[in-house]
Parts: C-alpha cells; structure tokens; sequence
C-alpha cells in the first residue's frame, strides 16, 4: 500500500522522565531517567514506521508514550482526524477513553499477553465490550468472526483457550485483538521477535495484507533490521532516548547518514561467502540513560568522534529529502552500500499495488 501523505501522527519533542528518587541521603535533588529525549517525528495514514536500537534505547517507551500507557513528560503528540489534530498529552484517562478504540497496541511475548482463562473469541471481543463500541453480542460475534477470518485463524476454533494454539496461531490472536475496533494506529512492540523466522515471515505478511485492506498506520518497533527493511516505509534509529536518522526504507538502508545506522547494518550478518563482510564493531556497552553522557550520546562509542561531538547536542536536521539526521558531520560521510541486508524487499517494490 502507497501510505497518503497526510499525517495520522505528529510527535514533536516528545520526553519521557522517570524518577530514581534522591541522589543521596543528605541530597535535596532529586535524579531524573531520561528514557526520551526530545524525539520528533510524524507517522502517515496507511503507512508503518520501523523503530530500531539497542536494548535499553527507549524504543518501546516510545510507542507506550504515544499511545498514553505511559505519561509523557513533555512535548506533544497530536492525533489527526476530522477537525483540528488533538493533543494526547495533557489529556486525562476520561478524555482519553472514546479515543482508545483508535489506538492499539501489539505485545512481544505471545504466550503471555493472552489471558488463559478466557476463550479466543473473548480475547479478540474484549475491546469492544471495555470500549462499549458494540453492545449488542450478535453484532460482537459478527465481527469478531470478520477480523479472526482476516487474520487467518480458524473460526471453529473461537470457543478454544490460548493453550491450545502454537506461538504463530497466538500472535494471530493477538494481532485480530489490537485490530478488531478498526484502529487507525497500532504499535507493534517485538511482535515477532519471539517466533521462529518462518512465522516470523507469516506474521509479516499477514500484518501487510492488512495493511493493504484496512488502511491502519503502524510503528513497529524491532531489533531485526532484515524484518524491519521488509514491512516499513520509513524507519527511525534511536539511541539513548535520542533519534540518530529517520529516513525512507530504501534511503536509510541503502545511504545510511549516521555512524550509529552504519554500525548496526554493517552488523547484518551477509549469507553470500563470496562477498566481504566486515563490520563496524562498536566499542564498549550503550550508555546508561540515567548517567548519559553530555554532547552527542553516541561520541562514547563513535570511531568518528571529534571534540564539538563530547560537548554539543546535535541539531536534529533534514540532510535531504524526507531524511532527518542528528550528527555534527554527517555531510562528511560516505556509507553507501552495494545491496540491501539479506532477505529483504526493496521498498520501491512494495509500494506498487
């Protein structure tokens, strides 16, 4: 599907703070997790956004923030619809329940996201009857029965229990369930990083066909680059809290601007014994978010790092079209490369209907 280029979501410096309590026992201030820095970003209609980085980078408390799970510390998220687009974060819970059933939510572990005592055709059914779209159980059943046809799964087995069902058959379950109140945005947080790779291309497929036939915008936060050229239309690199590049698929994963984006598709093991593989190792460990380091919070691990990068943030700029980078010298850097990681589907091929 061709996303429209209208916005669904605009994000603009977006924070997220934990507090850690007091820096000491005699200490009045109090220590403050950064976990977001000022990310800024917009998702279009129709369109998937891949969110990739380390562990501990602050890609899920992203998706958890835009969606209000978690309160934001600043910044906006404005949601697009009918009139003029509503800010979600000052909204309380009141305000914000008749906008749930637009936004919806995939989790990582299939196994325990899925309640084990209530029936399948209870899972999918339960935000319609907690968002009070639907109150007749005729209408319910009928469209439950809709979505699990859409998402492949058996209709006879509706009365069954998770327990029954393998991993890839849950995660079904769980995708029907984000996407039976026919959301206009769902975050799918490692939805497939839990299954093995032949699932892991069924869930992919099947989240594209619906795409295709629904029209809803996803984020789809990973760690597996291959699976994340293959499903998105653009994708954003985070590190620290802090967005490294956001780009056009085939832009960023062909022309990468950012030495951490470079470093982590250098990373991408190549299966052909033929050509050279060399990747850019990274010295030492991400950065603690709570302690980070001042400047660029890459400078600590970056084999390009001159001394404005230990001292000055970066501006987060538009090096060309439609792709952002926050890096003092990214015009300086060449990293082309020759082909796309293993496995993947070149963007422009996946747009044409």
């Amino acid at each position: 599907m061709i996303p429209d280029n209208s916005p669904l979501l605009e994000i603009r410096d977006l924070e997220v703070s934990f507090d850690l309590g007091k820096r000491g026992f005699f200490s009045g201030t109090r220590k403050q997790l950064k976990a977001v820095d000022g990310v800024s970003f917009d998702i279009r209609r129709g369109e998937t956004v891949g969110l990739v980085g380390e562990s501990g980078s602050g890609k899920t408390t992203v998706g958890r923030a835009i969606l209000r799970v978690i309160a934001p510390s600043g910044g906006q998220v404005l949601l697009h619809g009918e009139g003029a687009p509503l800010d979600l974060v000052p909204l309380g819970r009141k305000a914000l329940r008749p906008l749930r059933p637009r936004m919806s939510l995939v989790f990582q572990d299939p196994y325990s996201s899925l309640n084990p005592r209530m029936t399948v055709r209870d899972i999918i059914a339960e935000p319609l009857v907690v968002g009070g779209q639907l109150r007749d159980r005729d209408a319910i059943d009928a469209r439950v029965r809709e979505i699990a046809a859409r998402c492949k799964l058996d209709l006879e087995h509706l009365r069954r229990f998770p327990h029954a069902f393998s991993g890839g058959q849950r995660q079904r379950i769980c995708i029907a369930r984000a996407l039976v109140a026919r959301p206009d945005f769902v975050v799918c947080d490692e939805s497939v990083s839990a299954l093995d790779v032949s699932i892991q291309a069924e869930i992919i497929n099947l989240l594209r066909d619906l795409q295709e036939e629904t029209g809803t915008s996803f984020l789809f936060i990973a760690h597996d680059l291959n699976v994340v050229a293959r499903i998105s239309h653009r994708v954003a690199v985070i590190y620290v809290g802090r967005f490294a590049e956001y780009a056009p698929t085939e832009s960023l994963f062909f022309h990468p601007r950012h030495p951490y984006t470079h470093a982590l598709l250098s990373a991408v093991p190549e299966p052909d014994p033929d050509l050279p593989f060399t990747p850019e190792r990274l010295v030492g460990e991400i950065p603690n978010p709570a302690d980070a380091p001042p400047g660029c919070r890459f400078h600590t691990r970056c084999p390009f790092a001159q001394k404005r990068c230990k001292t000055d943030v970066p501006v987060w700029r538009e090096l060309a079209s439609d792709h952002f980078v926050a890096c003092h010298y990214a015009e300086e850097f060449d990293f082309r490369r020759s082909r796309e990681p293993a496995g993947t589907t070149p963007a422009k091929e996946r747009e044409i209907p």
